[in-house]
């Protein structure tokens, strides 16, 4: 072990984190990370995937009470904590945090309102565990030092499992040392790798980790045991998944002393990693009144393990599209809706115009600066060269702006699917949402026609 048990300092966090300890921002956040977690799951409520998953689990006679985020369905709370975190990430359209190097609502939040709903738990318990299960991923992040990603691990599936656990171990009112062998249940179980982006899989990890978290709370709860300190332990989880181990990190307080104040949310319907490109993009084609004429060649600096991710030089599905630098490039300068999730088709990948455009793109793996950053270069055909830097990498500040970006995504994702006057009343939920008596009923809301 290290000589710090840093699961069991990490237990204690996540089990004596209480409602009235969140700061006034804290609590902004994970009410803004509830409302964009409700848009983009009620989004992908159609996707392929979500039916696939819900036929399995239908198949395997695990139908129930537990609601199915956007659809009528009812599981059991594992099957349906499974699908409602790979609907989450259908779209790959939810938030991020850099701690972490993922997506941290999409394996936390199914818990923390699936299993309260299960408990007839309030809103002030559901937020409260929210916030333990994102301090608790975005911390192991942290202790993994980022080597962990390089090294082929997909962040939302492993780390998001701890992260899981420590929500539903919240609820479930474990203590310390309970906690800290629900972690180490967790840790056994979190796997993910990289390999399977642009595929079912990638969404299907969210939901593994939601899953695979509630698991280990719950066999805790009821005596099961687990290595004491399945992070620091030598054949533990950081220690075999990452060449670093960095407890500094992982101990220490952000600005602002809650992780989930760093929350970063999509703005486009496609991998994060292609965001700095697309909003530098966008500023030069409105600046420059840039055309698809005028574009001769297109350069994109960026962070080497972008290509890594990002790197499908030659998209064929609208999946494909959203883990392609160039396609990107080609849809942002043609003004296609990257915003929209219906932009993103099999179709769109073969448009001639697209594709020619997204031909004259080249990434370079130069970019020196923020990870999450990116330059831009447009050569035109009369030999004008234009650049411009981005970096999405950045929490807002002004969280009244958020709730209104937020907001008009809400509106754009749900309204198709909801009707005017339910996506309005999820909104007021969702804001008012630690004034809930039981999560249940905002769960609810998400049913058509209920």
């Amino acid at each position: 072990m290290s000589e710090i048990n840093i699961t069991g300092k990490l237990a204690q966090r996540a089990s004596s984190l209480r409602y009235e300890d969140l700061s006034p921002a804290a609590l902004t956040l994970a009410k803004q990370c509830l409302l964009d977690w409700m848009a983009v799951t009620i989004a992908g409520r159609d996707e392929e995937l979500v039916r696939i998953l819900l036929d399995e689990r239908m198949d395997a006679g695990l139908a129930g009470t537990s609601t199915v985020v956007g659809r009528t369905e009812r599981l059991a709370l594992p099957a349906a904590v499974l699908v409602n975190g790979s609907m989450s990430h259908a779209l790959d359209y939810d938030d991020v945090v850099k701690a972490m190097r993922g997506h941290p609502s999409a394996p936390v939040m199914p818990v923390a309102l699936g299993l309260g709903a299960h408990m007839h738990l309030s809103g002030r318990d559901s937020l409260t565990a929210f916030v333990a299960g994102f301090e608790t991923e975005s911390r192991v992040g942290a202790l993994c030092a980022h080597n962990h990603y390089a090294r082929g691990f997909h962040p939302t599936a492993t780390v998001g499992t701890f992260g899981a656990a420590a929500a539903a171990g919240r609820l479930l009112g474990l203590d310390t040392a309970r906690m800290t062998l629900a972690l180490g249940a967790a840790g056994t179980q979190a796997a993910g790798l990289k390999a399977s982006f642009g595929t079912h899989c990638k969404p299907l990890h969210a939901g593994r980790a939601a899953e695979a978290g509630l698991l280990a709370a719950r066999l805790s709860a009821r005596g099961f045991t687990a290595h004491a300190d399945i992070l620091g332990n030598e054949q533990g989880f950081a220690k075999t998944q990452s060449d670093g181990f960095d407890l500094v990190a992982a101990l220490a307080d952000p600005a602002g002393g809650f992780h989930v104040t760093n929350t970063l949310f999509k703005y486009h319907a496609a991998c994060f990693l292609t965001h700095s490109s697309i909003e530098a993009l966008n500023l030069l084609r409105k600046q420059h009144r840039v055309t698809l004429t005028d574009v001769a060649a297109v350069e994109l600096h960026v962070n080497p393990g972008h290509l890594k991710i990002c790197g499908i030089a030659a998209p064929t599905t609208g999946l494909e599209i959203k883990f392609s630098l160039p396609m990107m490039a080609a849809m942002t300068l043609a003004g296609v809706d990257t915003a929209n999730d219906a932009s993103y088709t099999d179709l769109l990948a073969s448009r001639p115009d697209l594709v020619s455009l997204r031909n004259k793109v080249r990434v370079v793996s130069d970019w020196a600066g923020e990870a999450s950053g990116a330059e831009v270069v447009l050569t035109l055909m009369d030999g004008q060269r234009l650049a411009q830097t981005f970096d999405v990498g950045v929490p807002m500040q002004d969280l009244d702006q958020q709730w209104a970006m937020l907001e008009t995504k809400f509106h754009s994702l749900v309204e198709p699917r909801l009707g005017g006057p339910r996506t309005a009343q999820l909104i007021a939920s969702c804001r008012q949402a630690e004034q809930i008596a039981d999560i249940g009923a905002l769960l609810d809301l998400t049913t058509p026609g209920f």
